[in-house]
């Protein structure tokens, strides 16, 4: 496995979504895994999945990947204008601290650009084009940071530290979908929250639930 380097999220390490969906994929089996990042996910380098632990070349853990029951973590749709309207208010435009992460960076015209606004019942939502080559890790990421926008605040830096998804289709390329987050959950610098992923026709293709940990201090990203 290897994290390219157009995959990041902050500088420097992998975004955690789509680092999740490689981990995840390298699983045997086809019930749902839960990942949980223990060092940020080193870009360009060979990493190795050994008894359910994702390891660097010098045997360091980065990830732990883990059979987990059904993801029931379900985030209602919204429609693909109200998610429009959401995104155009979207708070990384003006502060975002790491704005050249490959989903939600808006210093990324290359990347996913998922802008996820703030829905007046606390919910983010964003549209989500999906790109002409699209994989289950595609979809991860963009479950990851949907979520993690429905917790952070200026100042209030975030980053994910354990994901569970559940995919059930894969959307087309050139799709135009809309996926939703909520906090369902704050406990001290922990955040629990759910995110799920809407087909054009409002399907339910995938959904996700995760643990993000707000990061010490003030943002120097």
């Amino acid at each position: 496995m290897r994290i390219e380097s157009r995959y990041n999220g902050p500088p420097g390490s992998g975004n955690g979504g789509w680092s999740a969906g490689i981990f995840a994929a390298a699983v045997d089996g086809d019930g749902p895994v839960e990942v949980t990042l223990r060092r940020p996910p080193p870009l360009d380098t060979p990493l190795a999945l050994v008894d359910g632990e994702v390891r660097d070349p010098v045997g360091l853990v980065v990830a732990e990947v883990r059979p987990t029951g059904a993801v029931d973590a379900v985030v209602p749709p919204v429609d693909l204008p109200t998610a429009v309207a959401a995104s155009a208010a979207y708070p990384g435009l003006v502060d975002h601290p790491f704005p050249g992460c490959y989903v939600c960076g808006p210093r990324r015209p290359d990347g996913l650009r998922i802008f996820p606004g703030r829905l007046p019942d606390g919910r983010t939502a964003a549209p989500f084009r999906v790109p002409s080559a699209v994989s289950e890790a595609t979809v991860w990421a963009a479950l990851d940071c949907p979520g993690g926008w429905a917790v952070i605040a200026p100042g209030r830096p975030y980053v994910l530290g354990r994901i569970a998804a559940q995919v059930d289709a894969l959307p087309e390329p050139g799709d135009e979908c809309v996926v939703t987050g909520v906090t369902v959950g704050v406990d001290g610098r922990k955040a629990r929250v759910h995110t799920s992923l809407y087909g054009p026709d409002g399907t339910l293709l995938a959904n996700a639930r995760a643990t993000w940990i707000a990061l010490p201090g003030p943002s120097t990203a």
